[in-house]
């Protein structure tokens, strides 16, 4: 252990995690509220230490962000290069060889065939705000759709294009206008594609003419709604839609990106190449950094000055980038992620056979991007929250991190790293099913 991390760790360990989240009240504000009073002090690959030294397994990598596990060697190697040489001197001042370098990778990583160029900003609402600037930049429309159930950050216009109000658009209004808003199937929640479908024809017949139409914007597996991923179908044919109407089709791969759902991008799995794609969360190890890719005919058509920010695209935010896509690269963590799914497939459907009252859906079909949800008398017509809450508090009580999502705050799911090993894996869904069955118990 080096002697500054000795420093650091001895000094943590000195305030306990009550502690600490009672200076954390004091201190920050409340509406960045935290999951759990667990207050991390070192992290490596899927394990994570807290001030007082417990351990625990991470099966949420701070939202899909450390997909290459916690500070993965070659990431850590190439950002303490880029420090020997250049922190920051922006991009759109004097810019440096890796950002490009980074786009040009990403332009060859996204699908599809047409020519491909990228912008780059630092969170994920800023992608998402950009994508939209350039689909209007480009078709000279102001109307965006979006979907029910989708999440796309918490800026004002990201407030806007999410289909989720608590906690995320409360008392936050009014939003930017010209935002529509269409249902995304769910078959288990009532939703079909057919239904999905008419609905979006009505909208264009009373609402919004589709040449009046900039972007639709949606998640190929949504994230905060609830881990449901977009039917091929229906996705293909939003896809022929936009084609019909001239409509720029934004794919929001922030969270399901870099390898997350078993493809690099989970556009590909209906094999759609989308005009843009907004991309953040997993792309650099754990240090902010964003972007859009998209074709080269649409990137273009913003005037120079008119994207960037700055901390856009930062030196070391590409340096650990370019060692991401290396780590994926020469680890096969595209292929990883679906033998993670499938691994999770096989002990989640056991508890599903146990638990037919209480465990209405699995998800598995996307890779390492994993969903239970939780429901009363086996109706998924009838969320289960107050569960839920139980089982996340079992969990971590056992040393397991793990998130919620859904509509009706009743989903839990499942984002381990890609470098996880099988015996983490087995490790974490013990103590996920001792959870549960703790939790069903204390509910009966």
């Amino acid at each position: 252990m080096s002697s500054t991390l000795a420093s650091n760790t001895i000094h943590s360990e000195m305030i306990g995690n009550a502690a600490w989240q009672d200076r954390k009240d004091a201190a920050i504000a409340r509406g960045e509220g935290n999951l759990a009073p667990i207050f991390i002090d070192r992290a490596e690959g899927s394990q994570m230490w807290d001030v007082e030294g417990n351990r625990y397994l991470d099966f949420g990598t701070g939202i899909a962000v450390v997909n290459t596990g916690h500070l993965h060697p070659k990431v850590k190697a190439a950002v303490a290069g880029q420090l020997d040489r250049l922190s920051h001197s922006c991009v759109m001042i004097t810019p440096y060889a890796n950002a490009v370098e980074l786009a040009e990778k990403l332009n060859t990583l996204a699908p599809g065939d047409t020519p491909k160029k990228t912008m780059f900003v630092t969170t994920g609402a800023e992608a998402v705000e950009n994508a939209i600037k350039i689909a209007r930049s480009h078709t000279r429309r102001r109307g965006v759709i979006a979907f029910d159930g989708g999440y796309h950050g918490r800026t004002m216009m990201t407030l806007g294009l999410t289909g989720k109000v608590a906690p995320y658009k409360t008392r936050f209004g009014p939003f930017p206008g010209e935002i529509y808003r269409a249902p995304y199937p769910i078959p288990g929640h009532g939703i079909t594609e057919e239904m999905a479908l008419k609905a979006l024809d009505t909208l264009f017949r009373t609402d919004l003419d589709p040449a009046d139409c900039a972007a639709m914007i949606l998640e190929p597996v949504q994230g905060e709604g609830g881990f449901y991923p977009a039917p091929t179908a229906w996705f293909r044919r939003l896809r022929e839609i936009c084609d019909e109407h001239g409509i720029v089709l934004i794919a929001d791969e922030v969270q399901t990106g870099f390898g997350r759902t078993g493809k690099m991008f989970a556009c590909e799995h209906a094999g759609i190449e989308p005009d843009l794609m907004t991309m953040a969360k997993g792309m650099a190890g754990g240090f902010p950094m964003a972007g859009v890719v998209g074709k080269a005919a649409i990137m273009d058509a913003v005037d120079p000055g008119g994207l960037g920010g700055t901390y856009a695209g930062s030196p070391i935010g590409c340096a650990a980038a370019l060692a991401v896509l290396e780590v994926i690269e020469e680890e096969g963590l595209v292929d990883r992620s679906q033998a993670i799914g499938a691994r999770f497939q096989t002990a989640l459907s056991d508890l599903q056979a146990r638990y037919p009252d209480v465990v209405g859906d699995v998800r598995c079909e996307r890779g390492a991007m994993i969903a239970l949800e939780l429901v009363e008398e086996g109706s998924m017509s009838r969320p289960n929250p107050a569960l839920l809450k139980d089982v996340m508090a079992q969990c971590h009580n056992r040393g397991l991190i793990i998130l919620a999502c859904g509509m009706y705050g009743n989903v839990i799911r499942f984002l381990p790293a890609l470098t996880i090993s099988d015996a983490e894996i087995d490790e974490g869904l013990r103590l996920f099913s001792e959870a549960l069955e703790d939790a069903v118990d204390g509910q009966t």
